[in-house]
């Protein structure tokens, strides 16, 4: 494939939205929820959470998303037999920041405890009511991979007018923001999961900030060695929403992550320069997949040879035993276990093939 001088000239994606659902894959899979509750939140009670913890209910909640907040997410997860925790994500891709999400915030959680109380109503009715009765408590991350610095308060007293004089009566809550570019590549790095592959690329805006990571070469490599194909699915498909945002064309989108699928990873990113040297690197991927695959190949063959030769000598030598032992030529058996030239020379002369 020829390089192209300006990626303006390829086609254009029709996909607008390719951030944000890139930003939606993250924490719409189980596994790569676990791993940042884990991993990236410093909170004791969530260090041993697991996948299987961990139940998507945010089909639950559509009535209370707008169509601009189609990314945002709600699970639950099960943290003992008796004891759940929400975590909602609201997923901000927008370089301008949005200074309501702590309002947005505190409807879903007061959506979230409305519906929680109509539930166990069901199944005891009047509980809500009792002295014992608690709600769940409810963790809200708001995800920022905007390129700028996030400036909004993550207090919703931030947004009431008055509201030292008027303190008590306010309800208290903040966010946890999450800001992408926030974490240092060697933080990233030093996790080795998953998530920290899929944040590297999800914050890459241009092919300049690619060059500025500086990745270990192995560092692709033992990430997806590893991993599941459902998260090396995920992968893909968020290198694929950062590739359209660089604006390439489908075709090299769809052979880029085709490689990653592979789990070429490491050949890839080594060789990804820029945006308009894909194809090299898409090329080499496939190059050095092939000359591995050849290698196996040979690998392979010559020992199969090895081991079909075997069987075929055992053969051949057991039916010139069992020539010399009816003739009665111990003699000549002995010297030809003792002597190879000696044992072709009887193959010859006996035409044992």
């Amino acid at each position: 494939m020829a390089k192209e001088k300006n990626p303006r000239n390829r086609k254009q994606i029709t996909n607008r939205k390719v951030r944000d659902s890139g930003s939606k894959l993250i924490f719409g899979n189980a596994e790569l929820c676990s791993q940042f509750l884990r991993n990236y939140m410093d909170i004791p009670l969530l260090k041993n959470v697991r996948a299987e913890d961990i139940e998507d209910v945010t089909e639950r909640y559509v009535p209370m998303f707008t169509e601009e907040r189609g990314s945002d997410t709600v699970k639950r997860i099960k943290l003992s037999k008796n004891n759940i925790l929400y975590f909602v994500s609201l997923i901000e891709h927008k370089t301008k920041v949005d200074y309501n999400v702590s309002m947005q915030m505190l409807r879903y959680m007061v959506y979230i405890w409305e519906d929680y109380e109509k539930e166990m109503e069901r199944q005891k009715q009047g509980i809500s009511r009792t002295k014992g009765f608690r709600y769940p408590p409810i963790l809200p991350i708001v995800y920022y991979e905007g390129s700028g610095t996030w400036t909004a308060g993550c207090s919703i007293q931030d947004r009431i007018l008055h509201d030292e004089a008027f303190e008590p009566f306010t309800p208290k809550f903040s966010y946890k923001l999450i800001e992408l570019n926030s974490y240092s590549v060697e933080e990233l790095i030093k996790k080795s999961d998953e998530l920290s592959l899929l944040m590297l690329i999800n914050r890459l805006q241009n092919s300049s900030e690619y060059r500025e990571l500086n990745l270990p070469e192995d560092y692709p490599k033992k990430v997806v060695e590893n991993s599941t194909d459902e998260l090396v699915n995920i992968i893909a498909r968020v290198s694929a929403s950062m590739l359209r945002h660089l604006e390439l064309s489908e075709e090299e989108v769809t052979e880029f992550t085709e490689q990653v699928k592979e789990r070429n990873m490491a050949v890839l990113f080594e060789n990804f320069k820029d945006d308009i040297n894909l194809a090299g690197a898409i090329r080499i991927a496939r190059e050095k997949a092939q000359t591995e695959g050849r290698a196996v190949g040979l690998a392979e063959g010559r020992a199969e040879g090895r081991a079909e030769g075997r069987v075929e000598g055992e053969a051949r030598f057991m039916k010139l035993t069992e020539l010399l032992l009816r003739d009665g030529r111990v003699d000549d058996l002995t010297k030809a276990i003792a002597d190879p030239a000696y044992k072709e020379e009887l193959y010859r002369l006996n035409e044992i093939k």
